[in-house]
């Protein structure tokens, strides 16, 4: 399966880090790519988040094919693709709430980067959590287990476990054990040059927390 229903949340997997959250009414893209047919109008998004401009994250090919005229893109102010409409540069530390929600959802900017590797420089990307339905949904776009990621608190975690340009699958699980949410779901793995062991993942996060549900979704 590809998808999952969470208290009336559905999470649907593009491979690599690519999701679409659906809930109360909105469609929720987060980092298109390669998601193949062209969606009908009404199942493109009413957001649109990018993590970062990578090619795999930020594809100009997958975010046309998403995106409507009335698309919200939220993109990290390092992104230098340009987007017409209503696009919001973002970074580290905002949160869309209070009345700045977007159509609704309240959205929290986070950070994302790598310690020790060279290709996620801090600011370079962040990571979003957004509140759907009730549940905070992260997505924890392309880092390592970094220290802020110790006061995020959610209850659904997107995680990548590739290892090579982002967390591991033991790295990832202590990340997933810090943050303590009721789902996590791994990501960024399976496509060239990127491997990860979904089921070694699920194995070191149950080894730490077996409260921690690990879903693990195919393309």
């Amino acid at each position: 399966m590809n998808s999952v229903k969470i208290e009336g949340i559905n999470i649907q997997w593009f491979g690599n880090s690519g999701f679409l959250l659906e809930g109360n009414g909105k469609k929720i893209y987060i980092d298109p790519y390669q998601i193949g047919a062209e969606p009908a109008f009404d199942d493109r998004a009413d957001i649109l988040l990018i993590t970062h401009e990578h090619f795999d994250h930020c594809s100009p090919e997958d975010i046309r094919k998403v995106r409507r005229s009335d698309t919200t893109t939220l993109i990290p102010e390092s992104c230098s693709l340009e987007f017409r409409g209503d696009a919001r540069r973002v970074a580290e530390g905002d949160v869309l709430a209070d009345g700045l929600e977007i159509k609704g959802v309240r959205i929290d900017v986070v950070p994302a980067y790598n310690l020790d590797k060279p290709y996620h420089p801090r600011e370079l990307g962040v990571g979003y959590i957004v509140e759907l339905g009730g549940l905070r949904i992260y997505h924890a776009g392309d880092c390592d287990f970094f220290p802020e990621m110790e006061d995020i608190r959610a209850d659904i975690a997107l995680l990548p476990i590739g290892g090579t340009y982002t967390m591991d699958e033991e790295e990832a699980a202590r990340a997933a054990a810090a943050i303590s949410p009721k789902v996590v779901i791994p990501m960024h793995y399976g496509s060239e040059g990127i491997d990860g062991d979904p089921e070694k993942f699920k194995a070191f996060v149950n080894s730490k927390n077996p409260d921690i549900n690990v879903i693990i979704l195919d393309v």
